[in-house]
Parts: C-alpha cells; sequence; structure tokens
C-alpha cells in the first residue's frame, strides 16, 4: 500500500475545560473540509462525524446544567435595593413567568421575554400569586421565593426540575399560602406530597398528572388525611387501587366454552 496516496487520519482529543470554545471549535477540529451539508445541524454532524459521542454527550449535559444554574441565581442587588418582593418578582419574570403583588394586575413578560420595571416602585407591597408554570426553576432558585413571606398562591405545574427536595423547602410559607399546583411535575413522588403536612394553611392542592406517583388514588386519601382542610385535586380516589371481589372475580373467571 502507498502511503502517500492515502488521506492522513487526524485525531483529536478534545479539552472540555480548555483548549476549544463549544461546540464551534470542535466542529472546525474534527470536521473535513467540505464534510458539511447544506440543511444538516451541527449535532447531526457531530453525531456522525465525532469519535467520542460519549463525551460529547458529557458535554452538552454539562452546559444544560449549568444553563439552569444560571436561571436560577439570585438577583443580591435587587433585593438590597428594592427588597425581596421586588427581587422574588424579577426572579420569576426573568423566568418567564408571572406576578401579582396585593391590590395590582398581573405582570407577565412579552413573547421576546421583555417586561416592565414599573414593579420596582413596589417596595412596600408585598407578593400574592405567582405563577412559575413551565419554568426552569429548581432547589436554588426557591431561595427566590421563600423571602415572599406573604404569598398566597404558588403554581409550579409542569415545571421539570422541581422535585421532592423542593417540596421540603417550602416550609416558610407555611404561615400564608393557601394554593399551590405541582401539576405535571415529572420529579415529584408521594415523598415530597408526604413533606407538605407543615402546609396546614393549604385550601387547595393540586396533583394531577404526576408520573412519579404510583399509586394517585391512594396518595390523595393520604394527603387529605394530612391536609384536612384542603381540596386536593387532580387524583381520583379509585385511581391505582386494587378492584374489588366482584370485579376480581369477573377478571379473573374462566370464559365458558362455546
Amino acid at each position: 500500500m502507498d502511503l502517500r496516496k492515502t488521506k492522513p487520519l487526524h485525531l483529536v482529543t478534545p479539552v472540555w475545560n480548555r483548549g476549544t470554545r463549544g461546540i464551534r471549535g470542535l466542529s472546525r477540529a474534527v470536521a473535513p473540509e467540505g464534510s458539511q451539508k447544506k440543511g444538516r445541524s451541527l449535532l447531526q454532524f457531530l453525531a456522525d462525524r465525532f469519535y467520542d459521542v460519549q463525551a460529547l454527550r458529557e458535554y452538552l449535559l454539562r452546559k444544560q446544567v449549568l444553563k439552569v444554574h444560571q436561571k436560577n441565581r439570585p438577583f443580591t442587588y435587587i433585593k438590597e435595593r428594592f427588597g425581596p418582593h421586588a427581587a422574588g418578582a424579577y426572579f420569576i419574570l426573568k423566568q418567564g413567568g408571572a406576578v401579582k403583588f396585593q391590590g395590582k394586575e398581573w405582570i407577565r413578560s412579552d413573547a421576546r421575554g421583555h417586561f416592565s420595571l414599573d414593579f420596582l416602585k413596589f417596595q412596600a407591597v408585598p407578593v400574592e400569586a405567582v405563577d412559575a408554570s413551565g419554568c426552569a426553576i429548581n432547589y436554588q432558585g426557591l431561595d427566590s421565593l421563600l423571602a415572599l413571606k406573604e404569598l398566597q398562591s404558588l403554581w409550579l405545574q409542569r415545571c421539570p426540575h422541581v422535585d421532592d427536595w423542593c417540596l421540603g423547602r417550602l416550609h416558610p410559607l407555611a404561615n400564608s399560602l393557601q394554593e399551590l399546583s405541582l401539576a405535571g411535575c415529572p420529579r415529584i413522588s408521594e415523598r415530597g406530597l408526604a413533606s407538605l403536612h407543615h402546609l396546614q394553611n393549604l385550601r387547595r392542592l393540586d396533583i394531577s398528572d404526576l408520573p412519579a406517583v404510583s399509586n394517585p388514588g391512594l396518595t390523595r386519601i393520604l394527603v387529605e388525611e394530612m391536609l384536612p382542610s384542603c381540596q386536593v385535586l387532580g387524583a381520583d380516589w379509585a385511581q391505582g387501587l386494587p378492584s374489588g371481589p366482584e370485579e376480581q372475580s369477573r377478571d379473573t373467571a374462566s370464559p365458558i366454552p362455546a
């Protein structure tokens, strides 16, 4: 074999913390000239060409974790300058949620994520309701909400990073919180719901569509026993419970031969 006629093989060992500048730097390092085709995404190209797919996945995961961490950072300057209510409102609005100060209209960001800063004038007005539905709020980000001592309503439905540990942190809101929605949160299980026993002032709790809860019907019964003054929504009492003797005998009966 004539080695002069073969194309040289370039092996590149990526250094994730230094030496490359993100995905673009990697694509320039490993991509042979002219290999990128029109209409193909960079991710697809790397999946086809990159020699260490596992390392690429780990890199992308670290990027995602870092992004969530940055979204949940506290706004210390705003808290020191305008107070905890303004800082909590700013945090939620930056996440894409909505807030309501007592006696005021709901404040929401627009389609581009922009919102008015007029609420910074409400330093002495407490936040009474927070809609964080679908936001990337996590355990760390709850710090911005726990300072809202007069918060009455909190919607955390479909929040992908809200888990059992997060529910265990809600006890500072026990004196004020009356309504809580956890619908559609994929990381909440029976263990997290059990930690809500300190929220004795709750009047409405939505636990619908929680895939990590193995027995919704029994869980609802236990939560109602734990919070007797609270209306629990989202799970039928019989959902997930074993069928009665008549239904069991009917289900297990042998078919009658023709």
